[in-house]
């Protein structure tokens, strides 16, 4: 990701031959204002019996005085894994890029580390000096992240690891580090296996070490994973992430396509060190028509939504629970019920939950309950800011609590919205808009 002149550049990891986790090259996509983007031509491919056979990994973009410059990792070998670091420039304003006759500038991780990976490099510039923030992890302590430095992206030196982390919580190998300076401390966002998931720490960074103060959750749905972070020229730290598939790979090759980006957030860090996410007020521009429905009584019988439906829709809602235990926002929901996923609050167990049980006829989908904790001071209301977007779920709640998911309703018919609670007292107001494509100016 880099803002470049203007434009909003975003690379990302495809297969031109087909719907599978082989062959990665990097796609290219370019936009004006964050929400409406055009395809561009494939910026990097792998070149056969080189470094990067295999694939042309994770990276970042940066700006070396003028010359934007791809530092990515270089797959050899997937069995066994060889990995390496390597970088292209391009004279073109990002159009094509020319692999860098040194490369791998970084051909293999340090000697005497036992590292159980090597990838996605995170570089910045600090006093005219280049560094690097790489996911690893060392065999026998945990997941990790080295650093490096160099005076010009090309003679790299190895310094020590920036944190390494408990395999018991954070897992044995950390990808697609992002490491940066945000509202008066420092920012560590990893992606750790084998558990797919992203964790943050935020907290003090000097003498070339990062000292954690808090640490947290980036996606309780457990879809949102290697993240990219950029600041753009408002000064905004601005994050990307891909939401993963929840179908089979069979059903990804019927399919034709595997992964999707999530809307752009705006990072902030509230007074606890808490990494808090919102999303870009650009999306605002997506908007189309608007319906409004205020003081809603809910009830045990579910209440659908009256000329409220559709698949491409952002919802804002304000619940005031009154003494019902569990309030519930159904969406993707077909008009029996058969098809729906439901957003769930749970008083007495301070919970917010996606509930993808039924959201699904398909055998191929996974189909199960994700929760984050939540828990609403006495009078605060439940405030949620939902999108749907085809398949993908972004929700975001109170202070800051965010949750992704992917649902594959069957019938052509689950569309509706309805709510309903456990108990009595419950009302809700709701602010529905249908959202235009992203594509749609250029097609």
């Amino acid at each position: 990701l880099i803002q470049w002149k203007g434009r909003y550049h975003l690379f990302y990891q495809h297969n031109p031959h087909g719907a599978v986790s082989i062959n990665k090259h990097k796609g290219h996509a370019v936009s004006d204002d964050l929400v409406h983007w055009v395809h561009l031509p494939i910026a990097l491919a792998p070149t056969p019996g080189s470094y990067d056979s295999a694939h042309t990994a994770t990276g970042c973009v940066v700006d070396n005085d003028g010359t934007p410059t791809f530092v990515y990792t270089g797959f050899a070998s997937l069995d066994p894994l060889i990995e390496s670091q390597c970088i292209a420039t391009s004279t073109d304003d990002l159009l094509t890029w020319r692999k860098h006759p040194a490369n791998p500038v970084i051909p293999g991780p340090p000697p005497g580390l036992e590292v159980t990976g090597f990838r996605d490099p995170c570089v910045w510039r600090e006093d005219g000096t280049w560094y690097m923030a790489l996911g690893s992890g060392i065999r026998g302590l945990g997941g990790a992240v080295l650093l490096y430095r160099s005076p010009d992206l090309v003679s790299w030196e190895y310094l020590q690891p920036i944190l390494v982390g408990d395999p018991a919580e954070t897992g044995t190998v950390w990808e697609c580090p992002n490491f940066f300076p945000l509202d008066g401390r420092h920012v560590l966002i990893v992606s750790h296996l084998p558990a797919r998931g992203c964790f943050y720490f935020t907290g003090t960074y000097a003498d070339y070490r990062f000292i954690p103060e808090a640490k947290g959750v980036l996606d309780w749905g457990h879809c949102f994973y290697a993240p990219q972070t950029f600041r753009d020229d408002l000064g905004r730290r601005i994050m990307f992430g891909w939401l993963q598939e929840a179908r089979s790979g069979e059903a990804q090759q019927a399919a034709g396509w595997s992964g999707v980006m999530s809307l752009p957030q705006v990072l902030s860090l509230d007074s606890r060190g808490a990494l808090l996410t919102a999303p870009a007020p650009e999306v605002e521009a997506l908007r189309r028509r608007h319906r409004r429905l205020t003081d809603l009584p809910l009830s045990p019988e579910i209440y659908v939504l009256p000329e409220v439906r559709g698949e491409f829709l952002e919802i804002i809602a304000a619940i005031d629970p009154g003494d019902a235990q569990r309030v519930a926002l159904h969406v993707r929901r077909s008009p029996d019920g058969e098809e729906e996923t439901l957003i769930v609050f749970d008083r007495g167990r301070a919970r917010l939950s996606i509930d993808r049980r039924r959201s699904s006829l398909s055998a191929a989908v996974v189909r199960d309950v994700r929760e984050a904790p939540l828990a609403l001071p006495e009078g605060e209301p439940l405030e949620l800011r939902l999108f749907l977007d085809g398949s993908a779920l972004e929700l975001y709640a109170n202070r800051g609590t965010y949750l992704a998911s992917r649902l594959y309703p069957e019938r052509e018919d689950s569309l509706g919205i309805a709510l309903s609670a456990e108990g009595a007292g419950a009302r809700a107001t709701l602010d529905v808009w249908e959202m235009e494509s992203i594509w749609e100016r250029y097609v």
